[in-house]
């Protein structure tokens, strides 16, 4: 039952609404407060289901179902969101922290599910995967993180993976602007390999630059049909809370992957992805929030294992706390060096250069 946790973020952002004022502030308040505070208590879960079990567990609808659930809840939350927006006179304070307490549901945990289910070989679940990015307006990272991001990953050619030294900020800009025009090479490159011209209807590129735009154009079409005096203000918060939403996976990324490298074993070619070179959490409450994503080393070992049956490794390297604290420390980037360059010179030490 812990996965179901996720849903208690969505219900406290429309709670705080609906009781107004300071109340709108009560998302964010449990993420960066509430969260943190109950990984340190709780602390960390290392345990690993045996061999036989994970093979029961990682095939039970159950788990599936989960993450079906949020993404037709996404799309449902996105409706809602809009209504909220052109039926309400919110006050400037109201408006921001709305809107970030809605993109912490539609990035801070929609994205992860979108993340999980675009591994998956299943059409339904791939479609869910792009359906819910889709609502972020950032479609291309289906592309991207599959084709891309995993193959390269600790390798200069990365745009998700976070150098030494660079701070988030720097990172965001790189990792968002190249991350997406390398999702149009992978795309352009597929289509060569088939024949097929880059301006054909084929090209998943097109299609995933303007179905936000038309999903949006929806959401405002309604609230105009339906007279909504506010409807104007639709695409404003479909689009800010969409930038709000990928800048909390960025910032993930940042924390997943900063300053792991890969060995070049010849020149180009990189040693094998394993559980060393991704940063790891095992603190039990933020996993089962974040759909066990904070187990990251074996995810990019084993990419198309579900969430549910993820591993711990003791030789990764590992965080000190849960995403939602690591989120606020990578936020101030003097803090962030200060805390995690002595655990980077750590695993170079004993791991990069001991290789």
């Amino acid at each position: 039952m812990g996965f179901l946790t996720a849903f208690i973020v969505p219900s406290l952002a429309i709670l705080g609404f609906y009781l107004g004022g300071f109340y709108n502030l009560i998302t964010i308040f449990f993420i960066f407060l509430v969260i943190p505070i109950a990984d340190y208590l709780i602390g960390e879960d290392p345990e690993n289901m045996e061999a036989d079990q994970a093979r029961i567990i990682s095939e039970q609808f159950y788990y599936r179902l989960i993450t079906y659930m949020w993404a037709i809840f996404q799309v449902s939350f996105l409706f809602w969101g809009s209504y909220v927006i052109a039926t309400n006179s919110l006050t400037t304070l109201e408006w921001i922290t709305f809107t970030f307490s809605f993109a912490l549901v539609t990035g801070g945990i929609g994205i992860t599910v979108a993340h999980e289910l675009g591994h998956k070989k299943s059409k339904i679940e791939r479609f869910y995967s792009r359906l819910i990015l889709m609502t972020v307006s950032y479609m291309h990272f289906y592309i991207e993180h599959n084709r891309g991001h995993h193959v390269y990953v600790a390798t200069p050619r990365d745009p998700a993976t976070s150098r030494k030294g660079e701070n988030f900020y720097l990172f965001w800009a790189r990792s968002v602007f190249n991350g997406y025009f390398s999702a149009w090479k992978l795309e352009n490159s597929r289509l060569k390999r088939k024949g097929l011209s880059v301006l054909s209807l084929k090209n998943e590129m097109i299609w995933y630059s303007v179905l936000p735009f038309l999903f949006c154009a929806l959401l405002t079409a309604l609230a105009w049909q339906f007279g909504y005096s506010n409807y104007w203000n639709v695409p404003i918060f479909f689009f800010a809370q969409s930038f709000l939403a990928f800048s909390l996976l960025e910032i993930v990324n940042y924390i997943e992957h900063y300053g792991i490298v890969r060995k070049e074993v010849s020149p180009g070619k990189f040693e094998r992805v394993n559980p060393m070179h991704s940063w790891n959490s095992n603190h039990r409450l933020s996993n089962f929030f974040l759909f066990q994503l904070q187990r990251h080393s074996d995810h990019h070992a084993n990419a198309i294992k579900r969430y549910q049956v993820l591993k711990h490794y003791d030789e990764s390297p590992q965080l000190p706390s849960g995403y939602p604290a690591m989120i606020m420390m990578a936020a101030v980037p003097p803090l962030w060096f200060r805390f995690m360059n002595p655990k980077l010179r750590h695993w170079e030490e004993t791991v990069y250069h001991a290789a």
